[in-house]
């Protein structure tokens, strides 16, 4: 049995600042119970990563709630997240957004994130196993991208699968101490804005990330 409801982690997304009703309401509907491995089910609702293969390790949920939060979803937007891990921050972005591409590096993370997403009756996210440093053009272009891993800088590729307008979300640093920074898309490339919050994230790994 959960230690906590799901309301532990909307108070602490309350906390780090995010207000946005309809994201709260995600956070109070979507079981994180099903997006974690099974031994780790019982804390689900603990405010904190969640080990999971490779190595890696699932966003802290009110981490996740305020780079969300950045976004500014209205709820008709196509949005790129790099990184889906289990699929619980993809359950997130699905309750806010029209259409969610994610891109898992590890072919087994995609299939698991796949088949906790299709148990919880998710059916506006597409998972795709690729290197997401080079995004995912098939589904371009985007109005909001969520990068969920660290790099001194944003990929080219994802920019250029951005439209005009829209927002990106990224940590930025070398892996383990990051600036959390949202970006607007422009004419001209990237228009870096404020930092949204610090964090600690596991590298961005691929072609335009490290190798």
């Amino acid at each position: 049995m959960t230690r906590w409801s799901s309301e532990h982690l909307v108070a602490a997304a309350r906390r780090t600042g995010v207000t946005d009703p309809a994201l709260l309401e995600a956070l109070r509907v979507v079981r994180r119970s099903a997006f974690v491995p099974p031994e780790y089910a019982d804390a689900a609702n603990e405010d904190r990563p969640v080990p999971i293969p490779h190595g890696q390790v699932t966003t802290q949920p009110s981490l996740s709630a305020g780079m969300i939060e950045a976004l500014r979803l209205t709820g008709t937007e196509r949005v790129l997240e790099i990184g889906t891990g289990y699929g619980y921050q993809t359950a997130l972005l699905s309750r806010l957004a029209g259409l969610v591409t994610s891109v898992e590096r590890w072919p087994d993370l995609a299939a698991r994130a796949r088949e906790n997403l299709a148990a919880e009756d998710v059916t506006n996210v597409e998972v795709v196993v690729g290197d997401g440093t080079e995004g995912a053009a098939d589904s371009a272009p985007y109005e909001a991208v969520l990068v969920s891993a660290a790099y001194p800088e944003v990929p080219p590729p994802l920019v250029e699968q951005m439209r005009p307008g829209g927002r990106l979300v990224q940590p930025i640093g070398p892996g383990g101490a990051e600036e959390v920074t949202v970006f607007r898309r422009t004419p001209e490339g990237l228009d870096a804005g404020r930092p949204v919050l610090p964090a600690r994230f596991v590298r961005l790994r691929g072609h335009f990330g490290y190798m």
